[in-house]
């Protein structure tokens, strides 16, 4: 799966759980949802992603995120 697939999908995850009224239950929320149903190989590359550009393309709330719970992700 290539990177532009991974950053279509988070931010997909991202539209859903921007409803969510809490910010930060909306991000632990996100973070665990792609924990749970993503593959490691997924994880592990849209990790890569924000690594090698800041995030380019993921939506803020997307890129909060994943940086807050990395440590969950991996």
């Amino acid at each position: 799966m290539n990177d532009q697939q991974l950053i279509r999908m988070a931010n997909s995850i991202g539209d859903f759980f921007a409803a969510v009224p809490d910010a930060d239950e909306a991000r632990h929320d996100l973070a665990a949802h792609i924990g749970r149903f993503w593959a490691p190989r997924m994880r592990r590359g849209i990790l890569e992603h924000i690594d090698r550009t800041g995030g380019d393309g993921l939506q803020v709330m997307v890129l909060q995120a994943l940086l807050e719970h990395r440590g969950q992700l991996t």
